[in-house]
Order: C-alpha cells, then sequence, then structure tokens
C-alpha cells in the first residue's frame, strides 16, 4: 500500500518482532490504523534467531541421544553422524513455514501497512523510514535485542563468535568453550554435548542459571556432570587469545580453558542505540527503556514493549505486552501483567520450566510463612517410561496460594502451561489437589505435589 510523504496512522510500530507484530495484529483487530515499521524479517530475534531456531537444534539433539541410547529401550539403532547441512535445512524449513504464515498474517490485515526499512524516532510522535515520515497518534517502540560481548572480546565470526554465528554453522566443531552460563548457554552446551562436542561451560556466577531456583541450578549441574558438560561456575572470564587451532581463554585465577571455539552466551542487550529515543526525551537507563507498569514512557503516547524494556527478555513477554498496548490505546484497560507470572522455560536436557517466585524470593517477601514441598519425578510413571530424572518443587505460602512452581526434567516445559494458571489464580494446594490429572502423565506430578501439600499424600512422601 503507497502512503503520502507524511502519512498519519492511530499506531507506529518501530520494530516487527514477537511485540511488534503482536500489538500490530491486536491493534488491527481493534480497527486502529498501523504502520508496522521493521528493517529486518518480520518475526524478529524470536523467529530468526533466537527461539525457534535453537528449539529446532535442541530436538535435533534429543533425537541424537534418543538413538544413541535406543538399546535401553530394546530398539537397536546405530548414530552415525550429524549433517548439519541436513540439520539446517530441517531447521531452515520450520522457519521459512512461520515466516510465511506470519507474513500472510499481516499482509492480509487491511488495517496493517507494513513498512520495510530502518525506522528512526525524529519527533515525539513521528518515525522516519527512507527520508518517508510516518506520524502516530500512538507510537510503540519494540525494537528488540542484540547478542552482546565483554570488553576485551572482539567477536570475528570464525572463533569467537555469538548465538548468531552458531545458528548457522555448517559444522561440528570438536571442541567448544560457552562463556554464559544463563539459558543460551546451556542451550547450546546441551545440543553440543548431544553432537558430540567436548564442552566446557564458563560462569562468573555462583551457580548456572542462576535466575532460577537454587535447586533447579543444582539439579541441572548434577545432570550436566552426569552428560559430561564440564563447567566452571564463580569463574569470571579474564582474557582469550587465539591460537594455532583455536582459542585460549584465560579465567580468575589465572586458569586457562582451550578450545576450538568460543561462543559468546552473556546475554542480550537492548536495540535502542542511534534510534533517536533520549533525544525525543525518552528516559533510558543503560540502553534500556523506562516504562510504567501499562508501559508507557516518560513521553505521552509512547509506549516501549519487549526486550528493551527491563525484565526477562522472552518472546512470549514481548508477544503478551503487545497486545496489553493495543488494548491500552483502545481504551480497554487491560489488566496489568504480572512479570511473576510470566512462565520460564530452559529448553536443555534437562528441561527448566518454572514460574512464579524462587524459594529465596519467596522468603525475602513473605519470611517464615513461605512453606515448600519437592515431589520427585521418580514416582510419575510417565516419566520412568521417558527415563528421565528431577523434580516439580512448589513454593507456597502457609494457609495460603501456592507462589512458585519449579520443574527440573525431560518435557517439564509442557507442564508450565498448569503451572502458570495455578500462580496467576493464586490457587491453594487443596483446589489444585481437585483437579483430575490424566494417568500416566507428567502432569499427575503437579497433582502429586498438590496431594501432599494438601495434606494427602499418595504416591509420595509428606
Amino acid at each position: 500500500m503507497s502512503e503520502p510523504n507524511d502519512a498519519t496512522f492511530d499506531i507506529v510500530i518501530l520494530g516487527g518482532g514477537s511485540g511488534g507484530y503482536a500489538a500490530a495484529l491486536r491493534a488491527a483487530q481493534l480497527d486502529l490504523s498501523v504502520a508496522l515499521i521493521e528493517k529486518g524479517k518480520l518475526g524478529g530475534t524470536c523467529l530468526h534467531n533466537g527461539c525457534i531456531p535453537t528449539k529446532a537444534l535442541l530436538h535435533a539433539a534429543e533425537i541424537a541421544d534418543q538413538t544413541r541410547e535406543s538399546e535401553q529401550f530394546g530398539v537397536k539403532a546405530e548414530l552415525v553422524g550429524i549433517d548439519m547441512a541436513a540439520v539446517n535445512s530441517y531447521k531452515d524449513g520450520v522457519i521459512a513455514r512461520l515466516y510465511k504464515g506470519l507474513q500472510g498474517l499481516v499482509g492480509g490485515a487491511k488495517n496493517i501497512t507494513y513498512v520495510a526499512g530502518a525506522g528512526k524516532l525524529v519527533g515525539k510522535n513521528v518515525v522516519e523510514v527512507d527520508g518517508k515520515r510516518y506520524t502516530g497518534r500512538n507510537v510503540i517502540l519494540a525494537s528488540g535485542s542484540y547478542a552482546k560481548s565483554l570488553p576485551g572480546l572482539e567477536i570475528d565470526g570464525e572463533r569467537i563468535i555469538t548465538s548468531d554465528h552458531a545458528l548457522v554453522m555448517d559444522r561440528v566443531p570438536s571442541s567448544v568453550i560457552v562463556l554464559g552460563g544463563g539459558v543460551i548457554g546451556v542451550e547450546f552446551a546441551s545440543v553440543w554435548k548431544s553432537f558430540g562436542v567436548d564442552v566446557t561451560i564458563v560462569e562468573a556466577l555462583p551457580r548456572l542459571v542462576a535466575a532460577e531456583d537454587e535447586e533447579s541450578s543444582k539439579a541441572l549441574e548434577r545432570a550436566f556432570r552426569k552428560r559430561k558438560i564440564n563447567f566452571k561456575v564463580g569463574k569470571p572470564f579474564e582474557k582469550v587469545e587465539k591460537t594455532d587451532n583455536g582459542v585460549k581463554l584465560t579465567i580468575s585465577g589465572g586458569e586457562t580453558v582451550e578450545a576450538e571455539l568460543l561462543l559468546v552466551a552473556v546475554g542480550r542487550g537492548p536495540n535502542t542505540a542511534n534510534l533517536g529515543y533520549e533525544e525525543q526525551g525518552v528516559k533510558m537507563d543503560r540502553g534500556y527503556v523506562l516504562t510504567d507498569e501499562r508501559l508507557r514512557t516518560s513521553v505521552p503516547n509512547v509506549y516501549a514493549v519487549g526486550d528493551i524494556v527491563p525484565g526477562l527478555q522472552l518472546a512470549h513477554r514481548g508477544f503478551q505486552q503487545g497486545i496489553f498496548v493495543a488494548e491500552e490505546i483502545a481504551g480497554q484497560n487491560p489488566a496489568v501483567i504480572d512479570e511473576a507470572g510470566i512462565p520460564r522455560v530452559t529448553y536443555c536436557d534437562p528441561e527448566l520450566a518454572s514460574v512464579g517466585l524462587t524459594e529465596a524470593k519467596a522468603k525475602e517477601q513473605y519470611g517464615d510463612k513461605v512453606k515448600t514441598y519437592n515431589y520427585n519425578l521418580g514416582g510419575n510413571g510417565k516419566s520412568q517410561i521417558l527415563k528421565t530424572a528431577g523434580f516439580v518443587k512448589l513454593v507456597r505460602l502457609e494457609d495460603g496460594p501456592v507462589v512458585g512452581v519449579h520443574m527440573v526434567g525431560a518435557r517439564v516445559g509442557e507442564l508450565v502451561g498448569e503451572a502458570q494458571l495455578i500462580y496467576n489464580w493464586e490457587a491453594y494446594p487443596a483446589e489444585v489437589a481437585q483437579l483430575v490429572h490424566a494417568h500416566p502423565t507428567q502432569t499427575e506430578a503437579l497433582g502429586e505435589a498438590h496431594l501432599a501439600l494438601a495434606g494427602k499424600p499418595l504416591h509420595a512422601h509428606a
């Protein structure tokens, strides 16, 4: 759709990732006119450089492990090798199908004008793209994030790489150092180990996935030791040197680790530089856009969503925030999103899934009113069939609701949907205990844990 040189819309959205496109689609449903501006590909990091491609690699890794370990299920199979060209073809096919579907949704919405190009905020309600100005009665900043590095670490895309490079590698390296033991780091470490790579994780914080409940971290560390994934925690990086065969990393205490590649997985930074935000009066902090609980910035009628807003950098958070802002602009007064109620999943082997408060955070907030219960997956039939170990841990207030659910084990990411209902609806253990969980499924583990907290443990010790 061609527009005059200074087109006016109800909403101008800068960024077409999970937050931006969700806002555009919901606003279009609510009969608001939208200009959606994206310099890269519609779908953003999640679809093209994040959630979808990494999970495709993790599924291929799971198939490799299942083939390698098939005899324990009475199936004779042999893992001949990993064909990275074929793995990438499978991964890219998944992305392409989702991308085509998303293009169809946005392209087919009569109220959305899609603008391909790099936008910049040049007025409090004006975004400029290639000399053309798009004025919005409201503006949504949704410019996403980039893979961060550290001072003294020069990313060359060959020996020192980010997750962006790792997702398009055409070979399986012999050894990798993963700098960073957060979600991105442990997921790539898990993939590479399944592909037969010698992996060492180096993490400055005292434990892997340090944002999760401490017991979840410990369970993951035990599982990684069993899988022979090496890791060094509480070890800040000091310097990196290139060697004849790869890289040598020096960590605190002078210890060195060598490998063919170094993956820098130290998190993602807000993509806000040179986009005109501060010049137009948008309050920032270390590159992040500051908002109130209704996602309003310091500039009237300018909102921000997704990875540029301080908090969890999760596609589904940005997606929900996009819907929220579209409804807010349309005058629907949606309920404020509870950040703690957003489910979190780490898709390594074993998976980690959680929602609500960790035990430590709950005790900080509620003191000695906090009670916890761990249900071991050893008592769950489906988990035994899958040959997975782990637990469901509940954090609850004495005579009160469940305020945190933490799970470790194969496929527990699929259980977090029920867990988020339990947390967000402030359910009491006795209420969840009344629900019937199908047998044999892993959801029974959630049911059994709540039965135990309700004072009637059956397949568990109270």
